[in-house]
């Protein structure tokens, strides 16, 4: 899974770059937010960058460094992430395992 992380995560840098080189931001993000399904596309990337960065402030023991990738993860996107996700990786597998032992059977 995490060799599948990287993968994605090298995939979308290219990806950001060649758009980068291609199309110039803010000219893109008009015609972006000039369409309707562009508006919705956009709340739902940046609602999952909500959820995912309360997962970061949940889980990661530094509050700064969570500051930290919350903000990168809002400039960044899904790049910061997938990084995350690849470095966490076996810390939050442990603390699943745990959590999931743990709890009450229903």
């Amino acid at each position: 899974m995490r060799a599948l992380l990287i993968v994605c995560a090298v995939a979308l840098f290219i990806l950001i770059g060649w758009a980068a080189y291609e199309a110039p931001f803010l000219a893109s993000f008009g015609a972006i937010i000039s369409d309707p399904w562009g508006i919705v596309a956009l709340a739902d990337l940046y609602l999952g960058f909500v959820l995912f960065g309360l997962v970061i402030a949940l889980t990661e023991p530094s509050r700064p460094v969570a500051v930290l990738l919350i903000a990168a993860l809002f400039v960044l996107g899904n790049v910061v992430a997938a990084i995350w996700l690849v470095v966490r990786w076996r810390r939050l597998q442990a603390k699943l395992r745990d959590n999931i032992s743990v709890a009450a059977p229903l």
